[in-house]
């Protein structure tokens, strides 16, 4: 086995495209790769998993303790030929002085060496201070070696490599050309998701190819080897509720942020997870839920304000009582209208306010919220206290003309929400927020989610009232 973390000195270093490559390139030698993302993410990771063929999963130090990390890595870990993690941010940021979540304590905590990738542009001989100060400043960091990328040239290169090797020991594992071709297009939220890309599976046969002419993947191999994991004997703890439900998921261009773990979750607590296609579908399937991630509703916004049906069946079911759960981008489609630069359209309509996208975020980050005790599935339901739990957003946009008055599941101690106060709007059996939640041991909302579809339905059913089936 062999597992590493692949990190760099600062963001927007092209870490992602050397995981992403490195990921295509080493499934195409025939092995097993299962990638991991630190923090919390849903675009890197669908490239990542594309790129695999398997899961990408999240650990992030914020919403994990470090035990729940290392078990994560483990269960999905073992069995695989290379465990590939790809940081975020600089190799040492992290929220707080000790730098106690960073990508390096995230190495030292899973026993990672790290691939450290490295923007040359506009540098040759600046590249061995800043190569002996990471390796100063952290001396038990192991280093597997260094990605040279955004290379102007072999006689930029070849300066590089000669200023590396005179003052340092850090190996060199390879060097990227700079090549727009190899670039994962970016905007307000950064990358492009996978899912919302055409050309997204040539783009990821590019990045393995440079990769595999580029890196030496065998000095790779060999400098990140380490015994193998043990392979996960357990499973998901499936609901003692033996009741099934229907929940309907959208799952298409717009709306593509869940975590693998979340949907996991759902159906170990009995749910039957049925997609639809907010863009083409006419109708909602038949089902007991609705759950609308997160995703761009913007970039997609004539296609789901013309479809007239959909959105009238979901208004519909809506108020007439389905137990639905929006995150951000559902949200956003949920309201009345949404704008975009110089244009808008109609949305579900089901919340009273507009959609206006924005220049700059809104809301980014963690969050720290507090519930109310007015939404549909409280985390501590049987006692009635008002639990504390983090989450993340990461929005450019916000709601105008919401009306006062209204009813929400949290109180926002840390972050924006919708409206710097509150969160998680509450209307009929929906529950609609800006917060992204993560079934971790803190939050397993899944399962609550669940449950509260499943009461809905019976409560609704014709022999609940005594009245014939």
């Amino acid at each position: 086995m062999a597992r590493f973390l692949v990190s760099a000195a600062s963001k927007s270093s092209g870490k992602t495209s050397v995981s992403v490559g490195l990921c295509a390139a080493l499934s195409r030698r025939g092995l097993t790769v299962q990638p991991f993302k630190k923090g919390p993410d849903y675009i890197d990771p669908l490239w990542l998993g594309r790129a695999a063929g398997r899961p990408c999963r999240n650990l992030d130090f914020q919403v994990q303790s470090t035990a729940e990390l290392h078990a994560e890595f483990v269960r999905h870990g073992g069995g695989a030929d290379v465990l590939l993690a790809e940081g975020n941010k600089g190799l040492y940021d992290g929220l707080d002085l000790e730098g106690s979540n960073s990508n390096a304590a995230l190495a030292h905590l899973l026993d990672l060496p790290v691939v450290l990738v490295l923007d040359t542009r506009g540098t040759i001989r600046g590249v061995a201070p800043l190569l002996i100060g990471y390796r100063q400043f952290d001396p038990g960091l192991k280093l597997a070696g260094v990605v040279l990328n955004f290379v102007g040239g072999s006689r930029h290169e070849a300066k590089l490599r000669a200023v590396i090797e005179h003052y340092t020991d850090v190996p060199v594992l390879g060097a990227l050309p700079r090549d727009d071709a190899l670039a994962i297009g970016e905007r307000h939220l950064g990358l492009v998701p996978a899912n919302e890309a055409e050309t997204a599976d040539a783009r990821i046969a590019a990045l393995g190819a440079a990769v595999e002419r580029h890196l030496d993947l065998g000095v790779l191999l060999e400098r990140s080897a380490a015994p193998p994991l043990p392979v996960a004997t357990d499973t998901p703890a499936t609901s003692p509720e033996t009741d099934p439900v229907r929940i309907a998921i959208a799952r298409d261009r717009a709306f593509g942020f869940y975590y693998p773990g979340d949907l996991e979750a759902l159906e170990a607590a009995g749910a039957e997870l049925v997609p639809f296609d907010t863009l083409s579908d006419a109708k909602l399937p038949e089902v007991d839920g609705l759950f609308i991630g997160g995703g761009f509703p913007e970039t997609s916004l004539d296609r789901l304000a013309t479809n007239h049906a959909l959105k009238a069946d979901i208004r519909a079911a809506i108020e007439g009582g389905l137990p639905t759960y929006a995150e951000c981008g559902g949200l956003m489609y949920l309201c009345k209208r949404l704008h975009w630069r110089d244009t808008s359209g109609e949305m579900v309509g089901v919340i009273p306010a507009d959609v206006r996208m924005e220049m700059r975020p809104v809301g980014r980050g963690y969050v720290r919220l507090r519930e109310t005790g007015a939404g549909p599935w409280p985390l501590t339901p049987d006692t009635g206290d008002q639990a504390v739990f983090q989450a993340h957003e990461f929005h450019y946009s916000r709601l105008v003309g919401l009306p006062d008055g209204l009813t929400y599941a949290y109180a926002v101690e840390r972050g924006y929400g919708i409206d710097g106060r509150h969160d998680g709007l509450v209307m009929h059996n929906m529950l609609a927020s800006y917060a992204h939640l993560r079934d971790v041991a803190g939050n397993r909302w899944a399962a609550r989610f669940a449950g509260h579809v499943r009461r809905c339905r019976d409560a609704a059913s014709p022999s609940s009232t005594g009245e014939p089936a």
